[in-house]
């Protein structure tokens, strides 16, 4: 496999909005990520994968754009982002932009053209008639938000499709033009500097039929839309166009994807896939369900992908998941200690490590947002719906905190000052947490066993192990709470070891009886020679003599 520049870089997320405000205005912006490249550079970052900076009214944050080729004023100005470009390079950075291109805003000028039947971009679209005399919906699909996926608009006399919010409206990749203005915007970005993109919502694009779908008890119609043959052809066309003519890279947000999708995704069409089964295994059902975290599955499942996939993007947070500390680790007892063991495993499997913003921290979920807190715009539908079907506000509050995409937005804790050191203003578009006296960067910095140091360690002996780096990976079979398995690479090897419970873990004989050199333990005074327990979340990387 020819190595590129994400196979040996770790990715950060920076989610704009709450990463640094440079003007006190409450809302993060691409100066004040500027200012932090330092930070960043001494983390070891190599990529830094930007949630969207395009003009968006911000329905979703911009997940819904309203120009391609344009910034958010909020965030700044074109030649910001081009500085950002320039100065990160200058430090060994590479930036990747979000592409959001299931969908536009309805305030996109695409879109507010189609509106009239006439409009060439008519066809950019899923216009159609409803049913019932075009008093219903065309189909019983409902968004991913919430309610109908299709929305009426009396001057068009038709409705349109938006598998998400209603401001959110899908292109209709059907229409060849629709590809081709997409592939120019990846060349305008690309040629200025753009190291590649996250794909989001990538494996949906592409609508095979508008027929009604299965009833379910969450979203109904992706049998249609998820990850079908028009959706490999679209993304091959754009590897063949324009991907296959840039050092860069791609990855894909593919919900739902199996391993033969992603085996297909990842040939000739994208460099990675995100899959959700890891971050899924404390789920039942729909995301609102948390069910005790079972190391086994934990374990099984990052396996699996593992084995299925020659390169994988690994990752434990994103801006749409919950902080995954309380997940999979202790916040309480060994927070310290359960933070590195999620550390060691993310930096220590085979593929690239996508890590983010303040998960090097440890940074934590919000205590609980109430409603009038609520930005995330599916708070609102399933508090509501949740109340609707008499479930007490207590529970409901409970039930929205376990998808809460707010709870990864809080602003970045930089020190113990006002607002975390994240904004001046009086109020931030989101409020801080209030643990960010204990939990911040400065703080950490000056700590040489904090959760920072480590993730610095931790990164610096990936980038300087090429077993780690590229090595084969080969599970060893143990019992369901110990996770072992080796990384082999040109003749050197290195085990990692890890206990993904918060109880001693006896080994068995095959571990207890092996010798070597303990390159970095999340413990003090850690070796692996006669080792016969591991401690509450212990990890270790071992070479292997």
């Amino acid at each position: 496999m020819e190595h590129k520049h994400f196979h040996s870089a770790v990715v950060y997320q920076i989610y704009p909005r709450s990463f640094c405000d440079s003007n006190g205005d409450g809302i993060g912006d691409i100066p004040g990520i500027i200012s932090k490249l330092d930070y960043l550079k001494s983390l070891g970052v190599g990529i830094i994968w930007l949630s969207p900076v395009y003009k968006t009214p911000n329905a979703d944050f911009g997940y819904d754009v309203a120009d391609y080729y344009s910034i958010n004023p909020e965030y700044g100005t074109m030649a910001d982002m081009d500085r950002l470009v320039d100065e990160a390079k200058r430090k060994g950075i590479r930036i990747v932009m979000d592409l959001v291109v299931n969908h536009t805003s309805d305030e996109h000028e695409w879109f507010q053209s189609s509106i009239h039947p006439e409009s060439p971009y008519r066809g950019f679209y899923y216009w159609r008639k409803g049913r019932k005399g075009n008093t219903e919906p065309p189909n019983n699909w409902t968004s991913n938000f919430g309610g109908s996926a299709w929305t009426y608009v009396p001057e068009a006399d038709a409705w349109y499709l938006h598998v998400f919010g209603k401001k959110q409206p899908d292109l209709d990749w059907h229409n060849p033009k629709v590809l081709e203005e997409v592939e120019n915007i990846l060349r305008f970005w690309l040629d200025r500097g753009i190291y590649g993109f996250r794909c989001d919502v990538i494996n949906q694009i592409w609508k095979d039929s508008l027929k009604d779908g299965k009833k379910t008890i969450w979203v109904c119609g992706q049998e249609h839309y998820l990850m079908k043959e028009g959706n490999h052809t679209i993304l091959h066309q754009m590897y063949q166009d324009v991907f296959s003519k840039y050092d860069c890279m791609t990855v894909g947000e593919t919900s739902y994807v199996d391993f033969k999708n992603a085996r297909r995704f990842t040939n000739k069409e994208l460099d990675m896939v995100f899959q959700f089964d890891t971050i899924s295994s404390d789920r039942f059902l729909v995301p609102i369900f948390k069910t005790r975290f079972k190391p086994r599955k934990f374990k099984k499942t990052i396996f699996n992908w593992q084995r299925e996939l020659d390169w994988n993007a690994n990752f434990l947070e994103n801006h749409d998941q919950p902080r995954s500390i309380a997940r999979f680790g202790d916040t309480k007892k060994y927070y310290q200690e359960s933070a590195k063991e999620l550390a060691t495993l993310l930096l220590t499997l085979k593929g690239t490590p996508f890590l983010y913003q303040g998960e090097e921290l440890g940074m934590l979920d919000y205590p609980m947002f109430t409603p009038k807190d609520y930005q995330d715009p599916v708070n609102h539908y399933v508090y509501g719906l949740l109340r609707h079907y008499h479930f007490s506000e207590k529970r409901s509050l409970k039930l929205v905190h376990n998808e809460n995409r707010d709870n990864a937005r809080t602003p970045m804790q930089w020190n113990a000052t006002k607002n975390a050191g994240f904004s001046t203003s009086e109020k931030t578009w989101l409020p801080v947490n209030p643990n960010y006296e204990k939990i911040n960067a400065e703080t950490e910095e000056n700590d040489d066993t904090s959760i920072l140091n480590y993730y610095k360690k931790l990164i610096a002996l990936r980038k300087e192990n090429p077993a780690l780096l590229f090595g084969d990976f080969e599970p060893l079979k143990t019992k369901g709470s110990i996770m072992a398995y080796y990384r082999g690479y040109e003749g050197e090897m290195v085990f990692v070891l890890l206990n993904l419970t918060k109880k001693v873990q006896s080994l068995p004989r095959k571990i207890s009886t092996m010798i070597g050199d303990v390159l970095l333990s999340n413990y003090p005074h850690a070796g692996l020679t006669y080792k016969k327990r591991l401690r509450p979340y212990e990890a270790l990387i071992v070479k292997v003599k």
